[in-house]
Parts: structure tokens; sequence; C-alpha cells
């Protein structure tokens, strides 16, 4: 990679030279016929990555862009929406909730946990909700949803479930065509962005909706949106030579390219390289004495929320990693100076991460820890280096 820094945080994550290549392609019309096929061909890739028989959009937005998508597509002003939140960016469907006139209730963790299957269960019996939002992988805290004891719940209680997997598309599963442990328990619909695990620069929201989901808007009728209204994107999701709205054009080659990567590696191989990644950071760092915020088994495969040992000094531990080419992110909220984020998704490699470890246990010890850096290392490499391929 030409990158000049590591770039692990949350996202963005680091780009490939590749996708660079196709980003820095020759800007054509976006209604030219090479355009549209190389368009055509990265929603049908997406299509293949989702497994999903219903309709998938690749537009120009942000993650949140998307959540309003699979929101204002599915739910009228005054149904019901269920909330859960297992941090930060969970809370955000609230606010989407309340600008877009929902009645919206919440269940939220304790930052670190998960939500409980049971406590779902109860606020689902007690009313008529249109959907319910799942962060898959929460950028705050690093805790992954149980989509095998959520998603059974949901669907019995008849309301949809949206599924908000920016920092867990193209990492952690997320297949369509799959009943999560229960039979006909699937994913309604299911929003991301370009940035994070797939690899590419950001500026993409994609957003894919299943025949129940697509039921649901049309019996909507009209919906209070333009940009963000399905019926507008469907004509250009089936023949991009039409015109709607301009997309990216650099953008989508780079996205068709970060697309073929994946596909290429494979899903199971992903989905086992992410997991094995982060147990390996996980670990390596707690030799250090830096603990995850989530437990292992709650902890999701593409970031982790790291706790300071006491003492640690935030700004100057970051300012110190940015001095040796390692960008992380500070935590959010309540755990802003107390924790520090730590992406090991995407285009990231056994190397990468390693090196991090290293250049942490480099920084510790700079700043008065004693820590024992072979250790850690060697902690990583039992873990990520082992891994089925």
């Amino acid at each position: 990679m030409r990158n000049e820094e590591m770039l692990l945080i949350p996202g963005p994550t680091p780009v490939v030279d590749s996708i660079y290549d196709a980003l820095g392609q020759e800007t054509r019309s976006h209604t030219d016929a090479r355009f549209a096929a190389i368009y055509r061909s990265s929603i049908e890739k997406t299509r293949e990555m989702l497994k999903t028989d219903g309709e998938v959009f690749v537009i120009s937005g942000s993650g949140t862009l998307a959540m309003e998508m699979a929101l204002i597509n599915t739910v009228a002003p005054g149904e019901k929406v269920l909330v859960i939140s297992q941090g930060y960016f969970g809370d955000r469907f609230i606010k989407l909730g309340e600008a877009f006139g929902y009645e919206v209730e919440v269940v939220q963790s304790e930052w670190g946990k998960q939500v409980q299957p049971l406590d779902v269960e109860s606020i689902l019996a007690g009313g008529s909700f249109k959907a319910v939002t799942i962060t898959h992988a929460d950028t705050s805290t690093g805790v992954a949803a149980d989509l095998d004891a959520l998603i059974p719940i949901i669907k019995k209680h008849g309301a949809l479930v949206i599924l908000d997997g920016v920092c867990a598309t193209a990492a952690m599963e997320e297949d369509m065509s799959k009943s999560y442990g229960a039979a006909n328990a699937k994913i309604d619909v299911l929003l991301t962005g370009s940035q994070k695990a797939i690899g590419v620069p950001p500026g993409l929201a994609i957003v894919a909706f299943n025949q129940t989901a697509l039921v649901a808007r049309e019996q909507l009728g009209r919906v209070p949106a333009y940009y963000t209204d399905i019926y507008n994107w469907i004509p250009i999701m089936h023949d991009p030579q039409k015109y709607f709205a301009t997309p990216p054009v650099n953008l989508v080659y780079a996205y068709n390219e970060g697309m073929r990567l994946v596909l290429e590696e494979g899903m199971e191989n992903r989905y086992q390289r992410h997991a094995a990644y982060g147990k390996a950071v996980r670990a390596a760092l707690a030799v250090y004495g830096m603990n995850a915020l989530a437990e292992e088994n709650a902890a999701a495969a593409t970031l982790s929320c790291i706790l300071y040992p006491e003492g640690l000094d935030d700004v100057a531990f970051r300012t110190a990693l940015a001095q040796k080419g390692l960008i992380v992110a500070g935590a959010l909220a309540h755990l802003a100076g107390k924790a520090f984020r730590i992406g090991h998704m995407g285009n990231t490699t056994e190397d990468m991460l390693e090196k991090a470890i290293v250049l942490i246990g480099e920084t510790l010890t700079e700043l008065g820890f004693v820590v024992d850096v072979k250790a850690a290392t060697e902690k990583f490499k039992e873990i990520a280096y082992v891994r089925a391929v």
C-alpha cells in the first residue's frame, strides 16, 4: 500500500493500491455506457455479497444517509420503532426516528455489554412496532449484536429488522438469504457505507431491501423524501445509464474494485480473518494491561474499544503514536480520555497489526509504563497467523 500512515481507526480504513488506481481513472459522463457497465457491476457484486433477492442501492452519501433511507422507506410518521442500542451509533437511530415523526422506544445496554433478548421481548410484547433497528457492530463500544438471539424475537412480533452494518458489512456475516436463529427470521433491510470493512474511501451509502421490506415501501405510498425515496433510485439501479442524481463516478470505480477484492477473498475467509484479527489484537493489548471494553463473547470482529491503564494520558499516547505513523481514534461520550479505539478490518494485514502492537508497546515504554513487547507480539501472532484460510 502506498499510504504514508497506518490508519487503524474505526473508519475510514486503509486503501490498497488497486483501489487508488481505480479511483484515479478518467472521469466519464455518468450516463456513459462504459461507466454504466462499471456501476452495474458494482451493484451486482453488492447483491452477491449480501445474498439478497430484493433491491440493492449504491448511491452517493454516508452511513447516516443510508440509515435515513432504510427508515423513511419502511416506516410512516406516527408508527412505532424500537431502537436496540449498544452504544453511541445505536442512539443515532433515536434522533432519526424523532426527526421523521416516529414513536420511538429504546432498549439500551450498558456500554460494553449486549442488550438482553428478554428486554427486547418484553418491549415488543407491549405494543405494535413497525420496525426494530439493530447496530451490528457499534463503532463506539466495539460490541457486536447477537443476531441469532434478536432477529427471531423481532420477527415473532411481526416487525421489520433493519440492520446497521456500517462497521460490520464484509467482515461479519450478514446474509439476507439466511434465517438467523429460527425459521424465516431474516434481515429485511441492511445498510452500510463504503469506508470501513469494504475498504474503499468514504462517500457511498449502500442499502438493500428484501421482498418483505419492498412490500412495506409499497404500502406507504408517498414518503416525505426525494433523494432517499427508493422509488426514484430503482430505475437507476436496474439501468445505470438512466439519470436521477449524479453518482460519484470515480468513487464507483473504486467501489467496484473494492467489491472485486471482497468477493475474490470469499466471504467465509473474510469472516474468519476478521474474527482472528479482533481476538489477536485484544489478546495482545491485554498483555500490556489494556483491556477491551467489550467482553470477548460480545466483541466485534472489526474494531475494539480499549481501556487505558491507570495514569495513561490519552492525548500524549495518541499523539506519540501518530508521530510514529500509527493513527488510532479516541473514545466517545463518557469514555473520552479513558480509552482508545482501534480498527482491524478491511484491507488491514497481519503485518500491519503486528507492527501496531509493537508501536503501542514502545510508546507505553516511552511514557513510563513497564510492558513486555515481545510477549504481546507473540500473543498476537499465536492467534492472528494461525487461522483457517
